[in-house]
């Protein structure tokens, strides 16, 4: 006769990682919502992706969300932080239309992936539950950073610029939250 499974301890590390993934889902949901509202103005062709971005962003949050809930953690000292920077980031790249949208999706989908892979290699062995919460949501990510890449050509001096402050402020924002 079997005994029971034996539930892997959380990690203060899957911890960690859960209260700055659930902080940066928030910032993208900021992001993308001020983007739909400010593309309502400059690029009203974005609007429909957009909004299927913000479904995706909104679900990887409850995904955290409920894992930090189940752990009986907080959310994220950066949470605020996150949600602040995401509007005004979606706002100002909105004003710059279309291709700035994109690019901006291009980055921050660059960025988060790449970081959700070395925070699931990290996890697999020491936390698996939130190891596989992660694996959940690549594909999402992935998906919206294909579908932004079909929209532009990257090679524009100024959408490298765009580029890189939203590879910059995301960073920064994954760094100050795992400090935090």
């Amino acid at each position: 006769m079997d005994g029971p499974a034996t539930i892997p301890a959380a990690s203060a590390l899957g911890n960690l990682v859960l209260r700055v993934d659930h902080a940066g889902e928030q910032g993208a949901i900021c992001v993308y919502r001020s983007q739909w509202a400010v593309a309502g103005l400059t690029a009203p062709s974005m609007r429909e992706r957009l909004a299927d971005f913000l479904v995706h962003e909104k679900r990887h949050r409850s995904i955290f969300g409920a894992a930090l809930m189940k752990r009986g953690l907080p959310r994220g000292r950066t949470y605020a932080l996150c949600s602040a920077g995401g509007y005004v980031l979606g706002a100002v790249t909105a004003l710059m239309g279309r291709r700035a949208i994109a690019a901006t999706t291009i980055a921050l989908e660059s960025v988060v992936m790449r970081h959700l892979g070395a925070q699931r290699a990290q996890l697999a062995a020491t936390d698996p539950v939130v190891a596989e919460l992660i694996a959940s949501i690549v594909e999402d990510e992935q998906m919206q950073h294909d579908r932004s890449l079909d929209q532009i050509d990257l090679d524009r001096g100024w959408l490298r610029g765009v580029s890189l402050i939203v590879r910059q402020a995301t960073e920064a924002a994954i760094w100050l939250g795992m400090k935090l």
